[in-house]
């Protein structure tokens, strides 16, 4: 999420405490360290995102034994010194017509194994594999999928307030017209809604109406919504540097006995996923939890998506709420719990709401009506 911004609560000592337990987690895990590249690991980390993510290499180099350097071009480096994790790290700076990698390659294990952020540029890292050939890599998020997973208090805050403000841009989107308008014109007004409430960057806003419904991640389009139409909302994005996700089910007059048999079933599956929630539970039993109600019912085959993703700086991260992941849910973890049934060729109904582990359970971050919202 290169742009985005982290909230200006955070201090240089959370961001070291942050590049400290990262360094240790690569320990842990038997890397010589971890390369960060310009994305939604270093704005965690450090509070950094360039103003532009370019081919000039930016690498916030962490190690067990060292004090962290972020390496930067020249013309960057004022920018990269005014962020608010700066002060917990060295600034390493290069110009253009020198060999960054030669420079990067002195901070490095030239035989050591390294976690690489999943979105670091491939003409960066091939770089590295030319300048240290002795080195190997993996991805960050395989070698490290919880190094984010777990909220502190501050962060957990503010997906609180991220929730609140989607759950708020939903009770003002309801009292819109849909009927007679574009999905396209009701995706534009949740957007707004969403900046209102204090969105800085608006990830998508999903208006599937009536047989679009049962495409989960339907394109907004020109379809004109009509009476008698199902309508799956999905929308969320970043407030404060932290991410909002939610769904509702909301429907043009009255619906059928069918729709509404439909509707109540995805909302008992997903407050049987939100039940399941608690520590030491497996991330699939909140899969298996939601998914055997809709099976129950003889829905199974049309909840064709995992239950749930994890949300943090980024809208969707590790962990996910899927069979055969079996790791265990911690206090602080942060999730969606978003059951669905998309019946093609007729509607679709998803319901999601952000929550996270609690000592004895899970909280909600998202407070909005679950029953069947009628429209006009």
């Amino acid at each position: 999420m290169t742009g985005s911004r982290p909230a200006a609560s955070f201090t240089a000592d959370d961001y070291r405490a942050r590049m400290e337990r990262a360094a240790r987690a690569a320990a842990d895990a038997g890397l010589a360290g971890l390369l960060v590249a310009p994305g939604p690991d270093l704005v965690w980390l450090t509070g950094y995102a360039p103003t532009a993510d370019t081919e000039r290499l930016t690498l916030l180099v962490l190690a067990p034994d060292r004090d962290p350097v972020l390496v930067v071009p020249t013309l960057e480096a004022p920018d990269a010194a005014k962020a608010a994790g700066a002060p917990a790290l060295t600034l390493r700076d290069w110009t253009d017509g020198k060999d960054p990698y030669e420079a990067t390659a002195a901070l490095l294990d030239g035989s050591g194994r390294f976690g690489i952020s999943d979105n670091a540029w491939a003409m960066h890292l091939l770089a590295f594999q030319r300048t240290l050939p002795d080195t190997s890599y993996a991805s960050l998020t395989e070698a490290l999928p919880m190094l984010r997973a777990v909220k502190d208090t501050a962060e957990l805050e503010l997906l609180a307030a991220a929730g609140a403000a989607a759950d708020a841009a939903f009770e003002e989107i309801r009292k819109v017209r849909f009927g007679g308008r574009r999905e396209s014109e009701v995706a534009d007004d949740l957007a707004g809604l969403l900046r209102r409430f204090g969105h800085s960057q608006v990830d998508f806003t999903i208006v599937a109406s009536g047989p679009n419904g049962a495409n989960p991640h339907h394109e907004v389009g020109d379809r004109v919504i009509e009476d008698g139409d199902m309508i799956v909302l999905d929308f969320g994005g970043l407030k404060d540097g932290y991410g909002s996700d939610t769904s509702r089910t909301v429907h043009v007059g009255e619906p059928t006995d069918e729709e509404r048999r439909v509707h109540d079933l995805v909302r008992e599956a997903q407050e049987a996923g939100f039940r399941a929630v608690r520590p030491g539970a497996a991330c699939q039993d909140v899969d298996r939890a939601a998914r055997a109600v809709i099976a129950d019912a003889g829905y199974g085959e049309y909840f064709i998506h995992r239950t749930g993703h994890g949300i943090g700086v980024t809208t969707h991260e590790p962990p996910y709420m899927i069979e055969g992941e079996e790791r265990p849910l911690v206090p602080g973890m942060c999730f969606s719990v978003e059951p669905g049934i998309y019946l093609p060729g007729r509607f679709g109904v998803r319901i999601e709401d952000i929550v996270t582990v609690t000592e004895d359970g899970g909280r909600r971050f998202n407070d909005t009506s679950r029953e069947m919202v009628m429209v006009e």
